[in-house]
């Protein structure tokens, strides 16, 4: 099975390469959501170490992102507790498509809690800041604050792109996306 794994910075557009792949991919914001939503035992780890913050199951977004405004140390808190069931959901994810000939990983912080592994590929998505923020402050619930302190626990998207073996230009076209996504797959096969 080749591994994909999929860099870039957040609102590059990762999840949308990697959708357009063609071929199963792990998408950790997805699980991460579902968690907030459906994991009890998540829920109740976090309580027990922010219990001014995190208070209601299903879990609720504005009470994380009040966490993590209130304290720049509670975001690793969070993401300690949350990133060890992403990490079980992916090798259950791994071990379902073991007969696949290629998976996509798509995980904001690959890198950053080591859950790569030195035969993965690695692909950058390259986007222009100007276009990203454009599209972040679209998003429902867009906080600068929060994104800063997001991007501060990443690796910069300079060391990323190092890492990676391909690098997909994303100019928001699902032309330009699809031609480099067909490229590094005559690549790899």
């Amino acid at each position: 099975m080749i591994r994909i794994g999929i860099l870039g910075e957040i609102g590059s557009g990762k999840s949308y390469v990697a959708s357009n792949f063609g071929h199963p991919v792990f998408n950790a914001d997805q699980v991460v959501s579902n968690l907030y939503k459906n994991n009890k035992k998540i829920f109740k780890k976090l309580n027990k170490i922010l219990p001014k913050y995190i208070f209601s199951f299903p879990l609720n977004k504005i009470e994380i992102t009040n966490a993590i405004l209130a304290n720049e140390s509670n975001l690793k808190k969070i993401i300690h507790i949350v990133h060890k069931e992403v990490k079980k959901k992916m090798n259950s994810f791994l071990k379902k498509n073991r007969n696949k000939k290629i998976v996509i990983l798509d995980i904001p912080l690959l890198l950053e809690n080591k859950i790569n592994t030195k035969n993965d590929i690695l692909v950058f998505v390259d986007s222009n800041r100007k276009n990203i923020e454009k599209k972040l402050k679209k998003r429902k619930n867009f906080n600068q604050e929060i994104l800063k302190r997001f991007r501060k626990i990443q690796y910069s998207p300079i060391y990323k792109k190092r890492k990676a073996k391909f690098i997909i230009k994303n100019n928001f076209t699902k032309k330009s996306v699809t031609k480099d996504i067909k490229y590094i797959l005559n690549q790899i096969i």
